[in-house]
């Protein structure tokens, strides 16, 4: 437990709750740094192979701690900085921490996802909702952009889909997100706990270097065309069959049996 997180370890899974229920989970500057830390902890503690995000009270997250904002815009600027613009900065630091994490990571979306919690929804590598989530991408609507979120708008929706949302300050239901992609699967409440787990039962199923690996690889994808990356994807294909984890997973197969990954 942190003052904003609810943690919690189990079969090499670190489960994060945000735990600001009373204002919707809304992302404060402690929760940034605390969500930070979870995930810097997870990635150097050499037994965290996948992180789950998800809120507390019925909901995700309903974007950023208001409170936050006023005061920042009352502050006056610290080193030459704009302390707004600095409160925006350190948001879009985390979403590109979990965007860039070598962990397996799965969201679990109920109730309110607005501003940056629908960041969150878009750089996470699975995303499971309720059916009666609601989305929301207000920001042009206020008078304001969603600044940092957009380059994770435009990775997971491609352009022309962001740029509807955006310019309409979307309101999407389930259905719609699934029909959009912004969602890989769609459960009733009582059923998200079930998905979840058979989800996990297959992101622990594949070996958590080449899990890391391919990650970052499709990460260059995103950025460089197929043909400059031929060389650099055949020397990490040989590295892999050559490694322990393609010794093991091709001898396990061989062998008819489950990997070591899969037993530990």
């Amino acid at each position: 437990m942190t003052p904003t997180l609810q943690l919690r370890h189990a079969g090499g899974v670190l489960h994060i709750t945000l735990n600001r229920p009373a204002v919707r989970n809304a992302m404060s500057l402690a929760m940034v740094t605390e969500l930070r830390e979870a995930l810097a902890t997870a990635e150097t503690d050499g037994h965290s192979r996948a992180v789950v995000l998800r809120g507390a009270g019925g909901h995700f997250c309903s974007g950023g701690d208001i409170q936050d904002m006023a005061r920042a815009r009352m502050g006056a600027p610290v080193d030459g900085q704009d302390p707004i613009a600095a409160v925006s900065a350190a948001f879009g630091h985390l979403c590109a921490a979990y965007a860039s994490t070598p962990l397996a990571l799965v969201a679990v979306l109920e109730g309110t996802v607005m501003g940056g919690g629908f960041g969150l929804a878009c750089v996470a590598d699975v995303v499971i909702a309720s059916d009666s989530v609601a989305f929301r991408l207000p920001e042009t609507s206020l008078g304001v952009v969603p600044a940092q979120i957009a380059p994770f708008l435009v990775e997971r929706l491609g352009p022309s889909e962001a740029r509807r949302l955006a310019v309409c300050g979307a309101r999407l239901d389930a259905a719609q997100a699934l029909a959009i992609r912004l969602v890989h699967e769609v459960h009733p409440s009582d059923r998200l706990d079930a998905a979840l787990q058979r989800v996990l039962d297959d992101i622990l199923r594949c070996a958590p270097g080449a899990v890391a690996t391919t990650k970052a690889l499709l990460r260059r994808a995103r950025r460089e065309p197929p043909e400059a990356l031929i060389d650099d994807a055949a020397a990490l294909f040989s590295l892999a069959v050559q490694g322990p984890e393609g010794i093991e997973g091709t001898t396990a197969y061989l062998q008819k049996r489950a990997p070591r990954w899969v037993r530990d």
